[in-house]
């Protein structure tokens, strides 16, 4: 008994210790910051309350447009797969391509477009409170 314990602990240890090590170390690259949108303008103060982290992925399919809305908070995101055209009002435009970050305009009517051939997807991530709104359609 105590032979077939000891044989147990030696495969596992074994089995453990074979375990190849990457060579490669862990990493991190900054997108984006800043404390401005897009578009060049300035970001608001954060909102009063408790706060609330909302993170949504956005699928638009190729040659078609999403509506115009807006966000009440800040917002930023990025653009993983496919090609994104995002418009303003005031006819501001922004080229995004897979991989590309953005920092969202905040209380301005917009809206994204992919004039691509693959599904354009984003993941955004909003940072609100518990009451705030995350789009408001138009």
């Amino acid at each position: 008994m105590k032979r077939l314990f000891l044989l147990a602990i030696a495969a596992t240890f074994s089995f453990f210790s074979c375990e190849k090590a990457s060579s490669e170390a862990p990493s991190s690259e900054l997108l984006i910051e800043s404390f401005l949108s897009w578009n060049g303008d300035s970001l608001p103060d954060y909102p009063d309350g408790k706060p609330k982290i909302s993170i949504v992925k956005v699928t638009i399919p190729p040659h078609s447009e999403l509506p115009k809305h807006y966000h009440p908070v800040i917002n930023a995101g990025v653009l993983l797969t496919g090609e994104l055209t995002v418009i303003d009002t005031k006819g501001d435009t922004l080229h995004m391509k897979a991989g590309d970050p953005i920092v969202e305009l905040v209380n301005q009517v917009h809206f994204g477009k992919n004039e691509g051939e693959i599904p354009a997807e984003i993941v955004v991530f909003y940072a609100g409170t518990e009451e705030s709104e995350i789009v408001v359609k138009k």
